[in-house]
């Protein structure tokens, strides 16, 4: 992912990047992503190309996207959405390593 912003970063300095969030049929799974190209992106995921993740759980359907043009409000808006879900599922911020015993 960090290869993939450093590459935007320095290629498309002026130009418009799109973060966007995908999830699949059930809406169980979400996935965020970044790039400058959002139509040929999408198509990709929607084909199974570019992420194993996204393969992996279906996540094809595109539920939101921001267009920005400069790579750190992408990438602050990318760790906002990251950490607003993280919060909304554990406000406290807690180790759930014990949960798992």
């Amino acid at each position: 992912m960090f290869q993939g912003l450093i590459w935007l970063s320095k290629t498309h300095q002026t130009e418009t990047i799109y973060i966007y969030m995908l999830s699949n049929k059930t809406r169980s799974m979400l996935y965020v992503g970044v790039t400058a190209d959002l139509e040929k992106r999408i198509s990709q995921h929607k084909n199974g190309e570019g992420s194993i993740y996204t393969k992996k759980y279906h996540l094809t359907h595109l539920m939101n996207f921001k267009q920005f043009t400069a790579i750190v409000q992408v990438i602050a808006r990318e760790k906002q959405l990251k950490w607003n879900l993280i919060k909304s599922k554990n406000p406290e911020l807690r180790d759930l390593f014990e949960d798992l015993r």
